[in-house]
């Protein structure tokens, strides 16, 4: 396997879904990756080294998104939806008695997808992808003490919005069926 494919293997659904949280939509965010893979092909050997190849990777494909954002005259592509917001998350789904963690998490992820991108790459590469402070400064050409307030803020804006509107979920089977109830009892 080539130093290239290696690159790919190991880096490909990590970018994918930091480009999937940034502009929204699948098709944008696989051509952001694509995009990215391809300055890869052109530039990459002028990295002296070899071990900052990940944040080089989320360097780029950041850039991409904000030239594309740019040209496109606006930083969102469609909402977030069930679907795609699934697409962010690793694994293969919950338990039973996870089915309410789920729901939360799902109902983050849709809130974290209407977070301006100022506040959404950031959260997104410390939570989604596990980028230390320093790698998430160099990825955004920040300062770190920026990016250590922009995730604090996040953080803040998802949690008042958590408590302030609530899943649409139902929390119980008479939000799901009212009139089941008062079919049985009159």
């Amino acid at each position: 396997m080539s130093e290239f494919e290696q690159l790919v293997d190991a880096h490909y659904g990590a970018l994918y879904r930091f480009a999937l949280s940034l502009s929204r939509n699948a098709d944008t965010a696989s051509d952001l990756v694509q995009q990215t893979f391809c300055i890869w092909a052109q530039k990459g050997h002028q990295l002296q080294d070899r071990d900052k190849a990940k944040t080089w990777l989320f360097t780029t494909l950041h850039r991409e998104f904000l030239a594309h954002a740019r040209r496109s005259g606006r930083f969102t592509g469609e909402e977030l939806t069930e679907t795609t917001a699934g697409k962010l998350t690793t694994g293969n789904g919950p338990d039973d008695d996870d089915a309410e963690r789920q729901m939360d998490g799902q109902r983050a992820l849709e809130l974290l997808g209407e977070l301006d991108e100022t506040f959404r790459a950031p959260l997104a590469l410390f939570y989604l992808q596990q980028h230390s402070y320093k790698e998430i400064a160099d990825i955004l050409d920040v300062p770190i003490g920026t990016v250590m307030s922009r995730i604090s803020r996040a953080k803040e804006m998802l949690r008042r919005r958590m408590n302030s509107e609530p899943s649409s979920a139902p929390k119980n089977i008479l939000q799901l069926q009212p009139e089941a109830l008062r079919n049985h009892h009159g």
